[in-house]
């Protein structure tokens, strides 16, 4: 068995309000990641602000050993191809082999939160991710909220996880 580490200090790390990397803070953290052995580091959503977008830039500057970059995005909204949305041409822009895609696997979130049917849902995920296997990217998805969707309606997280799977995700994140 392969035990492999996914690190997102520089993006969930910065949602509390007390928290806030520059671009240097953000580059020095990847480092001591990259000599800690974490094998990839989620180094932000290159499509929610500028620092993230020229972190993807200078971290190519760096000598990682160990660690593999990956940019974060959440998948398309239902009225919207892939190669039409700002979010996934920003990703792309990031220019990572590996991306981490975010998609609602509680139905209570596709309903209250994202407004859409479960069946939107899973079609919002495959589009998403089979654009983004065209593109030659390694991708992870991310079931947000996995066991509380789990939980609710097991019948529906697991559909999330087969769209995704089929869709041609390399790894599933619960």
């Amino acid at each position: 068995m392969k035990i492999e580490f996914y690190d997102t200090t520089l993006r969930d790390g910065t949602q509390s309000e007390d928290v806030a990397f520059s671009l240097n803070d953000k580059l020095m953290i990847t480092k001591k990641l990259d000599e800690f052995g974490i094998h990839y580091i989620e180094g932000g959503w290159p499509g929610s602000n500028p620092k993230d977008l020229s972190y993807f830039q200078d971290v190519k500057k760096l000598s990682l050993k160990n660690a593999r970059i990956v940019a974060f995005s959440s998948t398309i909204k239902d009225d919207q191809k892939p190669e039409q949305s700002e979010s996934i041409r920003a990703l792309l822009q990031a220019d990572t082999d590996y991306v981490t895609i975010v998609g609602k696997s509680w139905d209570l979130h596709v309903r209250d939160a994202l407004k859409v049917t479960l069946d939107a849902n899973l079609k919002m995920i495959e589009r998403t991710i089979a654009y983004l296997k065209k593109q030659g990217k390694k991708l992870f998805f991310d079931a947000e909220h996995f066991f509380d969707g789990y939980k609710r309606n097991r019948v529906y997280a697991m559909k999330v996880i087969r769209a995704a799977v089929d869709a041609g995700a390399d790894l599933v994140v619960l």
